[in-house]
């Protein structure tokens, strides 16, 4: 890798983890406040860093993104689930960590055999976003059952149908969001340095 794409990487990876960092503390930059959940956005910046510069990338942006989500849920919670939820790196840092390595692995995966980049891209987007809802939800059902049901206002055996609710509805959400702008950004950024999709991590 010669110095202009190792400046490029650099610059890039800087960028974006600052990025990460206001967008997980900020409320509507990264995450949309709802009531007792987030409509979250932030996802596509950890799925750009997978794609452009690399799985490693992406899960170190994933990381941040966990770390910063802790920080964010113990100073200034938005909703109830917060300071009980949040403050669990089980549930804020581990899927965050995964999307980075999903939409890394697939995005990798699928331009080696198609060299095709919108649709590598598109599809890391996909699977990196439901990555983050699924498990996330998933894990508070799970590990939080009694008071993740009441937050909801329902019984504990009601909960299934709440948070599958939600991965419908926000999951779908964010899941289109993430598969609309990832390949715009990502072309963006390819075409304005010298890195490309044939020479990341």
């Amino acid at each position: 890798m010669n110095t202009k794409n190792k400046t490029y990487r650099l610059t890039i990876r800087a960028v974006l983890t600052a990025l990460i960092m206001l967008q997980a503390m900020v409320p509507f930059l990264g995450f949309i406040p709802l009531g007792v959940i987030d409509l979250t956005i932030i996802h596509i910046t950890v799925i750009i860093a997978a794609v452009v510069l690399g799985t490693k990338d992406g899960m170190f942006i994933g990381l941040v993104w966990g770390i910063f989500t802790v920080v964010r849920a113990f100073t200034s919670p938005t909703n109830p689930l917060d300071t009980l939820v949040f403050t669990n790196p089980i549930i804020s840092v581990v899927p965050r960590v995964l999307v980075g390595l999903v939409a890394g692995v697939l995005f990798t995966w699928l331009y080696k055999k198609y060299h095709k980049l919108t649709m590598a891209t598109v599809v890391a987007a996909v699977f990196g976003s439901l990555t983050n809802t699924v498990l996330v939800l998933t894990l508070m059902g799970l590990l939080y059952t009694s008071s993740v049901a009441n937050a909801y206002g329902v019984n504990p055996s009601g909960l299934v149908k709440v948070l599958g609710t939600l991965i419908l509805t926000n999951g779908v959400a964010e899941m289109i969001g993430a598969a609309i702008i990832t390949p715009l950004i990502v072309r963006a950024l390819f075409a304005a340095t010298h890195l490309s999709a044939d020479n990341r991590n």
